[in-house]
């Protein structure tokens, strides 16, 4: 799958209703292309502000389902 907005969206839609299940909400930012290859930046908020388990559901969730799509894909990082 080409590694675009609207496809990155499109994955994190599926994501989402998990994500508010537990009182949380995520937000894609961009795609950044560094020296090191592209990342997807996004945000979550509500009770992930505070969720000492925010870092697994970035890491093991989020960032291993888009890799999974994203051959290209180097990382997910979170912004606040």
């Amino acid at each position: 799958m080409e590694l675009t907005d609207g496809n990155v969206i499109n994955i994190l839609s599926e994501l989402a209703p998990y994500i508010e299940a537990d009182g949380g909400w995520l937000e894609f930012v961009e795609i950044d292309y560094m020296a090191e290859g592209a990342f997807v930046k996004v945000r979550l908020g509500g009770a992930c502000t505070s969720c000492a388990m925010s870092s697994v559901t970035l890491k093991q969730g989020i960032e291993r389902r888009l890799m999974e799509e994203f051959d290209e894909l180097q990382g997910v990082i979170q912004v606040l």
